[in-house]
């Protein structure tokens, strides 16, 4: 199992990538640089790729609106060329509030456009000239000035298969995910029900996977603390699951909500969403499920947190992208020597 980590540079940038040297270290295999509206994270990736040897690197995520498709192969590419070939491609839809409210395009057919931009991508990064007929992207442009012509990328890139991660929780994105991607990101992945609600999308997905692709990736994400007594850290996740489950989306129109609920946490997921759309943020937190924080968490004695890792590994878990939870540097440090050697 690998060990991840995503980037949280709360106290300064460039100071926590001069501490991802020590992680590296550590044993830590690779880091995802997330991208919402904040500073895009294709400038930061490239400066971690200078600073780092041997980790691996991932856009946690690219929104697949914010860029053409040639240009997400462009990016890859070059930062696949800066790490010496330690790039991984994080796309995902993320949503309409980000894409409409912030980029101002519509947010329409992110499954078609998630699956076209991946083979655009691929075509790209094997050189071949740009030729493609979609629903949704065309190159060269029909209409226009009539002057497009089908190009092939100038330079030869490290890989003509860089990996490309998906962050999808809904049954059709899984599918497609487990279809044409090499690895797949969930967002609160409880390993005991994932089976439930993932299962069937996944199958059929893996059913039409191609040969080549090899297995599929399963990142899931956790906090991570160990101890006897840090069961408390698990209370510090409870803000941002209820901004996800009650604030990331309108009614109806809100995935996290919808996994909640599919988790068999209906209730629960509707009082949430009710309480954070009234602007009761800290009411809304209090009714996130403990048993949610729990079992998405590897928090707690050094054996529960191994117990905890086996589960994640037996629901099919080959990445743990983990938070480590301490007071510094030297003991987060610590904690991710500890769950290297714990995953094995």
């Amino acid at each position: 199992m690998r060990i991840g980590m995503a980037l949280n540079y709360a106290g300064g940038f460039k100071e926590t990538v001069a501490e991802l040297a020590d992680h590296e270290k550590a044993g830590l295999d690779i880091v995802f640089v997330a991208e919402a509206y904040t500073f895009d994270a294709v400038s930061q990736m490239g400066y971690i790729a200078a600073r780092t040897e041997r980790l691996q690197i991932a856009s946690g995520i690219l929104p697949i609106y914010s860029r053409t498709p040639a240009l997400l192969a462009m990016t890859a590419a070059g930062l696949d060329y800066v790490s010496d070939g330690r790039f991984t491609l994080g796309l995902g839809a993320s949503g309409p509030q980000v894409i409409e409210g912030f980029h101002g395009v519509p947010y329409t057919a992110p499954l078609a456009r998630t699956r076209e931009i991946i083979e655009i991508c691929r075509k790209v990064w094997r050189r071949e000239r740009l030729e493609y007929e979609g629903t949704h992207y065309t190159m060269p442009l029909k209409g226009g000035t009539g002057l497009g012509k089908p190009l092939k990328l100038i330079n030869h890139p490290v890989r003509e298969r860089i990996p490309i991660v998906v962050a999808a929780i809904g049954p059709k994105n899984v599918e497609l995910t487990a279809e044409i991607a090499e690895g797949w990101e969930p967002i609160f992945f409880m390993p005991e029900k994932a089976a439930d609600v993932w299962g069937a999308s996944l199958a059929a997905g893996r059913a039409r996977r191609a040969p080549e692709l090899g297995e599929l990736d399963v990142v899931a994400q956790a906090v991570l603390a160990i101890g006897d007594d840090v069961d408390d850290v698990l209370e510090f996740g409870r803000p941002m699951a209820a901004l996800y489950i009650g604030g990331m989306g309108a009614k109806g129109k809100n995935f996290y909500n919808d996994l909640a609920r599919r988790y068999g946490y209906e209730k629960e997921a509707e009082r949430i969403q009710d309480l954070y759309l009234e602007g009761k943020k800290d009411e809304a937190a209090a009714h996130v499920p403990r048993e949610l924080l729990e079992k998405m968490s590897l928090v707690g004695s050094e054996g529960h947190v191994r117990e905890r890792l086996a589960a994640m590994r037996e629901a099919g878990v080959t990445t743990i992208n983990v938070a480590p939870f301490a007071a510094t540097h030297a003991e987060r440090v610590r904690l991710i020597e500890k769950v290297r050697d714990l995953a094995g």
